[in-house]
C-alpha cells in the first residue's frame, strides 16, 4: 500500500482485517507514525464495539508491517496499490518504479479523477494497472469504484473485483472517462451546494438538509465536502474542468478562499463546519 495518509492507512487496516498481508509504505517516517496511531484507533473502536476480540485486534495489527523502501516492500507482492497525492506525474512514478519489482502483481491506483489510461502510459505491466477508487471513510464505505483502462485485460478487472469483494466491498465497472461515474456526480452537487452558499441561498446546515431530507441522502454536499477535504475537492474539481471544459466543474470562489486560508474541512478543525477534536 503506496501511501499512509487518509485513504492509504484505512485501505490499509480493511485489508489486515480481511486476512492479508500488507506493507503500508510512505516516503515520510512520519506519516507511517501517523498511520499507525489511526489504524491503532481504529482496532481499539473495534474492541470497544464489540467488533473485535482483543486476540483479533492484535493479529490484524501484526498483518501490517510499515515501510519507506517502496521497491523493496513491492517485490513479490499480489496487489500494488497506491493512493498518493492526485497528481498524474506522482502516480505514474510509483509504478514505473515499482512495476519491475513485482512483475505478477495487480496494479492498482485509487484516483478519484485521473485518467487510468495516462497514469499507464509507458509502463511494461500497463495490462495490469486499473483504478479501484476507495471511498472516505474506507471501513464504512460500501463502494470501489473499479476502472479499466482500454489496455486493461479482463483477468485484471476480475482481480481487482475478487480483491474488493474479499475486503468486504461492493464493486462498479465504469469506463475510464473523467470524474469516473462517482466523482463526476458527487463534485456536481458538491459545487453547486458551495455556490448556493456562495450566493445566500440558505446556510450550509440548511443546504445540506435539502438533500438529507428531500433525497435521503445520508450526509449533505457541504458536510460530505469537509470530510472528504476540501483540498481534494478543489484538486478533483480542477482536474474535471480541465477535461471536460464543463462550467458546472469549475470551482466556486468560496472553495479556492477557504483552501487558501487552510480551512480544509474536518482534518483541519474548520471548512464550511466547525469540527470539534
Amino acid at each position: 500500500m503506496i501511501g499512509a495518509g487518509t485513504m492509504g492507512h484505512g485501505i490499509a487496516y480493511l485489508a489486515a482485517r480481511a486476512g492479508c498481508e500488507v506493507t503500508l509504505v510512505d516516503h515520510a517516517p512520519e506519516a507511517l507514525g501517523r498511520a499507525v496511531e489511526r489504524i491503532a484507533a481504529l482496532l481499539d473502536g473495534g474492541v470497544a464495539r464489540g467488533k473485535l476480540t482483543a486476540a483479533e485486534r492484535e493479529a490484524t495489527a501484526a498483518r501490517i508491517a510499515t515501510s519507506t523502501a517502496a521497491e523493496a516492500a513491492a517485490t513479490g507482492a499480489d496487489i500494488v496499490l497506491e493512493a498518493v497525492v492526485e497528481e498524474l506525474g506522482a502516480k505514474r512514478r510509483v509504478f514505473q518504479a515499482l512495476e519491475g519489482a513485482a512483475p505478477t502483481a495487480l496494479l492498482a491506483t485509487n484516483t478519484s479523477s485521473l485518467s487510468v489510461a495516462a497514469i499507464a502510459a509507458g509502463l511494461g505491466g500497463a495490462d495490469r494497472l486499473v483504478g479501484m477508487h476507495f471511498f472516505n471513510p474506507v471501513p464504512a464505505m460500501r463502494l470501489v469504484e473499479i476502472v479499466p483502462h482500454p489496455g486493461t485485460t479482463a483477468a485484471s478487472v476480475e482481480r481487482a473485483v475478487a480483491f474488493a469483494r474479499e475486503l468486504g466491498k461492493e464493486t462498479i465497472v465504469v469506463k475510464d472517462s473523467p470524474g469516473f461515474a462517482s466523482s463526476r456526480l458527487g463534485v456536481a452537487l458538491g459545487l453547486e451546494a458551495m455556490r448556493m452558499l456562495e450566493e445566500g441561498v440558505a446556510t450550509a446546515p440548511d443546504i445540506d438538509r435539502a438533500m438529507e431530507l428531500g433525497y435521503n441522502h445520508p450526509m449533505g454536499p457541504l458536510k460530505l465536502s469537509d470530510l472528504i477535504g476540501l483540498d481534494v475537492r478543489l484538486a478533483i474539481a480542477e482536474a474535471l474542468y480541465r477535461a471536460t471544459e464543463e462550467p458546472q466543474f469549475q470551482p466556486p470562489r468560496i472553495l479556492r478562499d477557504k483552501v487558501a486560508r487552510g480551512e480544509l474541512g474536518k482534518k483541519s478543525g474548520k471548512g464550511f463546519y466547525v469540527w470539534g477534536s
